[in-house]
């Protein structure tokens, strides 16, 4: 049975007080409940990983520390850019690659993203890889070739064994930040969907255990719906994971 996932995603928010203020909040709600059942990650600004990483250290925390981004390269003069590898050395194990937002604004493509999971992989760590259509895609009935382009080009280009390492996240572009949300159906719709093109790529036992997490404005309202979809394992949080009653209820739905 795949575990579930719920991973908060900061994006550039919170100053310093406030980051460690969450971060010590949700240890807090850890300590008070029981989250054995799935696993928690929290996904800062990246000069806020070192400190979040120690904390949960010190705190006996099983809490996961992700990062946003890395680079498509190992190092170099690349001014600005942080490698899979820095991240792997402060402690953080899962990687987001290929956010619609890293697509939109950044002008990151199929090769750039087909590099970072290399690097990320290389590293040990888990990707995990974000797909999803904007609203004239689900509007012209094109949102499901949309997202096969997404992973034939990236994803599919790795082995079975790759493959099995990393967590999917389908983020309906039209509901990020948006307070909108896919229909419990409609987000169930497309994570069989994904599910189904892993399994005619790979094969059952990959399809079967592979993560699909929901990243389109889930809340501690729609959170219990969306979950118990067949095959939504889980959530990327974006603006209720600042907010540490918000995210545990959503852990705890």
């Amino acid at each position: 049975m795949r575990k579930r996932l719920i991973a908060g995603n900061w994006k550039m928010n919170l100053h310093w007080n406030e980051a460690m203020s969450l971060v010590s909040e949700i240890v807090q709600n850890e300590n008070q409940s029981d989250w054995s059942s799935v696993d928690v990650a929290v996904i800062p600004p990246f000069i806020y990983s070192r400190p979040a990483f120690e904390f949960l250290k010190n705190a006996g925390s099983n809490i996961i520390l992700g990062s946003q981004n890395c680079a498509s390269t190992e190092n170099g003069a690349f001014t600005g850019e942080i490698s899979a590898s820095m991240i792997e050395q402060i402690g953080a194990t899962m990687v987001l690659v290929g956010h619609s937002e890293r697509r939109d604004y950044y002008n990151e493509d199929a090769a750039v993203l087909k590099e970072k999971i290399s690097r990320v992989l290389e590293q040990n760590l888990t990707p995990i890889f974000c797909c999803g259509e904007h609203l004239k895609q689900r509007k012209s009935n094109s949102h499901e070739s949309t997202i096969i382009d997404q992973l034939e080009s990236v994803v599919f280009q790795f082995s079975g064994e790759d493959v099995s390492k990393m967590v999917i996240a389908y983020e309906p572009v039209w509901a990020i930040g948006k307070g909108e949300t896919a229909s419990p159906q409609q987000a169930q719709d497309m994570h069989a969907f994904i599910r189904s093109s892993f399994h005619k790529k790979y094969g059952s036992e990959i399809a079967d255990n592979l993560r699909i997490l929901y990243g389109g404005s889930m809340n501690p309202t729609n959170a219990a719906e969306l979950l118990s979809q067949t095959d939504v394992d889980g959530g990327l949080i974006g603006g209720a994971a600042l907010a540490a009653d918000k995210f545990k209820a959503i852990i705890e739905a």
